[in-house]
């Protein structure tokens, strides 16, 4: 069949360490990031929003994109469209991502949040030396050696509001606190003076916080811009590519690519699982392929296929609904008929949770049927 063929277009898969859980959630926020920019590509370059500026501008290197682009409309509307991919990525893909790999989540230690943490004075003082030194490249950053002199400040007296800060994941267990703050690849110059002071602040008063764990606070960079490889990285190399960050950063405080995916999911080859999970989604035929999924009546008349179908795209819910389907078709609950007869997407792309636990949780005894 033509569908299923479609597909079962990308190959090689190897055994990988993510669980079917944790591919379902990745599998399910690229569907959504996928439909919704479907929804957004722009098809009609006249009901584009009006540049008249930019189209100004670019009329100087119209003999340069005279090969490349069919018109100076049509490339200011792609790169709109592609920032705004660029915004969901970093918004929201890789957050949630990250999310799913490590279980943790957002966290804001802020005035608005009443969340704010404290700090010593004598932290404080310990902390201006550090950035001081660093700004005046008297001192080189050395991540074991401000993490003692910080932690040794530590006090119960002289505490004073530490400044606010927003970890973009975060996550405790018994020994440890972790934060990670998640940057574009390409971060304004200048940043990261301003960067280590809150960093270091945060450090302070999250050991305040929890005086009898280790504190861990990293940037991340979802992958490296300068490397031929997918997957691979140079962290050096991509540091000295940014101006002023190895003057402020050891290179033990950065996440670079598939280290800060092994990272969050303590396994290997996380960044090539994700990848390969996006891969077997984002396909010319994506929307046809979400379409098949998403009609109620494909359960029925391509049984096999759209079993086969759910498989591929790791929508491991689904197929336990459908593996339960004879017993949820007996039920006699016509909430549970209505649920199972619902589309399993919704407009917006979003999976329908509540009617994936509603048909899973259900305590159907068999042996009545």
């Amino acid at each position: 069949m033509l569908i299923l063929r479609l597909f079962f277009t990308y190959k090689n898969y190897k055994n990988m360490p993510l669980s079917p859980e944790i591919k379902e959630e990745i599998a399910l926020q690229v569907i959504k990031t996928l439909y919704n920019q479907f929804k957004k590509f722009p098809e009609d370059i006249h009901n584009n929003r009006n540049a008249p500026f930019h189209e100004a501008f670019l009329s100087a290197f119209s003999d340069k994109l005279s090969n490349k682009i069919s018109s100076i409309p049509v490339f200011i509307s792609l790169s709109s469209w592609l920032h705004g991919l660029n915004t969901s990525l970093g918004q929201s893909f890789f957050e949630n991502t990250a999310y799913f790999l490590c279980g943790g989540g957002k966290k804001e230690f802020t005035t608005t949040k009443k969340n704010t943490l404290k700090i010593s004075e004598e932290q404080k003082i310990v902390i201006d030396e550090l950035v001081l030194g660093l700004t005046n490249k008297t001192k080189e950053p050395s991540l074991q050696t401000e993490n003692t002199r910080i932690f040794a400040a530590v006090s119960e007296k002289n505490l004073v509001d530490s400044q606010d800060f927003t970890a973009d994941v975060f996550y405790e267990n018994h020994n440890e606190v972790v934060c990670v703050e998640i940057k574009t690849v390409n971060p304004n110059k200048g940043v990261f003076r301003t960067e280590k002071e809150k960093i270091l602040r945060a450090k302070a008063a999250l050991k305040n916080k929890y005086p009898q764990k280790n504190i861990h606070y990293y940037l991340a960079f979802p992958f490296d811009p300068l490397s031929n490889e997918p997957c691979g990285y140079d962290k050096h190399r991509f540091m000295k590519s940014n101006v002023g960050f190895t003057q402020f950063f050891d290179e033990e405080e950065v996440l670079l690519a598939g280290e800060f995916w092994d990272y969050l999911s303590g396994a290997k080859n996380t960044m090539r699982e994700i990848l390969d999970i996006i891969n077997r989604i984002a396909t010319p035929n994506f929307e046809s392929h979400f379409e098949f999924v998403n009609n109620v009546a494909n359960r029925t008349n391509y049984q096999n296929c759209y079993s086969a179908c759910l498989k591929w795209w790791h929508l491991r819910k689904e197929k336990q609904i459908m593996d339960k389907e004879k017993l949820i078709l007996k039920s006699a609950d016509k909430k549970t008929h209505n649920y199972f007869n619902q589309s399993c997407f919704s407009g917006s792309g979003e999976y329908n949770e509540k009617r994936a636990n509603h048909l899973l949780n259900l305590n159907i005894d068999s042996s009545l049927f």
